[in-house]
């Protein structure tokens, strides 16, 4: 039931294909057609050379001259037929690639914080490319293969239908052990692409913080679990491998005890003939042979693929599941934001990332255009949780968050989203070059624009110095430069678009003094006129800030500016005092 269903997803995306699969039966019709008539020619060239002194030279040299021909058309009509079978089954593991890639960008945040990256991965890339080697090898073999037992079986009939019984009968055996270890191996394979996952997102996890592991000495553990996810891997892989592998072999048996079965009752029929052929030629026989081994391997190949085809199947699962992930909520006829000016208001907003441990309760706020609001408090207070309520990476719990009078929840996330530019402590850099990675929040920025945003983020200097200055190219995550470099360019970046909102995020946790100083007077130009948020842990970096907001176990404890608050002697003023005691 769960194969059948598989099946009937995976058949949707063939379906687009509808166009090219006749041709393919067309071609497969063709070959088999020819393949099986090749049989009959050579039986009367060997009918024609039977007999002392009644050797019919003419025919046999017609009908080996026929079977060549044919031979060569059967050989091109299935290149023509593998040609196409590979088109659809590259074309249709490209859509679901291709989908699976654009349903990343569509699905919750909650589901990509929760999900191990490498796993997502493996099912876009892994499972995707197993389920296309198994989707091509069904298309190429059992086209052919059912045609061929079709046809084999209608011409055994018309020779012999006795031995045609016999076929009939024994070869249902290689159908059922086919079906009994197919069945069994679908788990396997399952299990097996799901330790796969698991090893992949282990090797990026190691890879992305191999600093840290090396730091802290972390090697030998980290082999040990790397060890322990192999050998679960190489133990699912070759308990599938192991049972999926007796198909062969017992398939083969069974046709074995076909092929016997059809030369003793052949031969006891051609011997009942006298020689006069009255029931049997030898020329019959042979085609009779020929059709038995022709009827009997595509039951082999059939069984063989099987296994393979529930591969393919538990791969094309895991990527398929992928794809039916529910996405965010659909934003059409949702408002477009037009000339935003940047009034935010929360009415006692709630939100929690699970239901036993609240973090936000009754948050309320009201931010004016303009305004520089800053938000502080200890680690896990809800500072980082505020932000993404803002985007609306998380949509709040109860409460609403409005924007110019707009419940955000009524607005298109896109046009939401790019009202805002943002800084985030961890930096994020592609594989790219430097003016590409300037440019991401504005493609169509000049060069004089890049240039520009990166003197106001003081990056001009270093990306000078660097061999290729603005064209030198980074690695995954700007590998080769500083901490403090990334988060530079993340801030030209943020210079280059400039939208009516800001957030910056520990923006210049990562950044000297000095040259913090420096940014703070160019985040001052930034934001004049903007409505900005700025998380900070260092209360020296929010002074000036019009609004600060002190969150304290999901509530905003205190607010106001920095003069009130440490006259108030709160918690506020402890943060401080606690971060300049000598």
């Amino acid at each position: 039931m769960k194969n059948r269903k598989m099946l009937t997803r995976v058949l949707k995306y063939i379906g687009r294909y509808k166009y090219l699969l006749p041709l393919s039966l067309l071609m497969a019709l063709i070959s088999t057609a020819l393949t099986l008539y090749v049989p009959i020619l050579i039986g009367e060239a060997i009918d024609a050379a039977v007999g002392a002194g009644r050797v019919d030279f003419a025919i046999i040299t017609d009908r080996l001259l026929l079977s060549i021909l044919l031979i060569g058309i059967t050989a091109l009509a299935t290149w023509i037929m593998s040609a196409i079978n590979n088109r659809i089954a590259y074309r249709v593991s490209e859509d679901i690639r291709n989908e699976a890639f654009v349903k990343i960008e569509s699905l919750p945040l909650s589901y990509i914080d929760t999900t191990p990256h490498g796993e997502i991965v493996n099912r876009i890339i892994n499972d995707t490319d197993r389920f296309a080697e198994g989707l091509l090898l069904g298309f190429t073999q059992v086209f052919t293969g059912v045609l061929t037992i079709v046809g084999t079986l209608v011409f055994m009939l018309v020779l012999c239908w006795q031995i045609a019984l016999v076929v009939v009968l024994l070869t249902p055996l290689s159908i059922f052990i086919a079906k009994f270890i197919g069945t069994r191996t679908f788990n396997m394979f399952k299990a097996r692409s799901e330790c796969e996952a698991e090893a992949a997102s282990l090797i990026d996890e190691m890879l992305t913080g191999q600093k840290t592991v090396r730091a802290f000495g972390y090697e030998d553990r980290a082999t040990e679990r790397f060890d322990e996810v192999s050998g679960r891997l190489e133990r699912t892989t070759l308990d599938a491998i192991f049972f999926s592998s007796l198909t062969n072999p017992t398939t083969r048996f069974v046709n074995s005890m076909v092929y016997a079965a059809t030369a003793l009752v052949g031969a006891l029929i051609v011997i009942a003939s006298g020689g006069d052929g009255a029931l049997l030629t030898i020329g019959e026989f042979s085609v009779l042979l020929s059709y038995t081994n022709q009827y009997t391997k595509p039951f082999n190949e059939i069984s063989g693929i099987f296994a393979e085809f529930q591969n393919a199947l538990a791969s094309a699962g895991r990527v398929l599941d992928l794809i039916e992930e529910p996405s965010e909520q659909s934003d059409e006829g949702f408002t477009e934001i037009e000339n935003c000016e940047g009034d935010i208001t929360l009415s006692d907003v709630s939100f929690s990332y699970s239901k036993e441990k609240p973090l936000i309760e009754g948050l309320n706020l009201d931010v004016k255009k303009g305004q520089t609001v800053a938000i502080v408090g200890p680690t896990g207070c809800g500072k980082t949780t505020f932000i993404n309520l803002l985007m609306r990476f998380y949509d709040v719990d109860s409460g609403k968050i409005e924007l110019d009078g707009k419940d955000i929840r009524t607005l298109t996330r896109h046009s939401l989203r790019t009202s805002y530019g943002m800084v985030l402590q961890d930096t994020w850099l592609f594989s790219g070059t430097v003016r590409e990675n300037i440019a991401f929040s504005r493609p169509e920025a000049t060069d004089e624009e890049i240039v520009a945003a990166a003197r106001a983020a003081h990056a001009h200097s270093f990306i000078k110095r660097l061999e290729g200055g603005y064209d030198t190219h980074l690695g995954e995550g700007g590998e080769g430069l500083s901490q403090g470099q990334k988060q530079l360019i993340c801030i030209a970046r943020v210079m280059l678009c400039l939208p009516p909102m800001l957030i910056l995020d520990e923006a210049t946790s990562s950044i000297d003094t000095r040259t913090e100083m420096r940014i703070q007077r160019a985040f001052s130009e930034m934001t004049e006129g903007r409505t900005s948020f700025i998380v900070a842990h260092r209360l020296s970096t929010v002074r000036d800030a019009d609004v600060i907001l002190v969150m304290r176990d999901g509530k905003i404890v205190e607010s106001g500016t920095h003069e009130d608050l440490l006259l108030k002697g709160g918690f506020y003023s402890e943060l401080y005092n606690s971060q300049f005691a000598h």
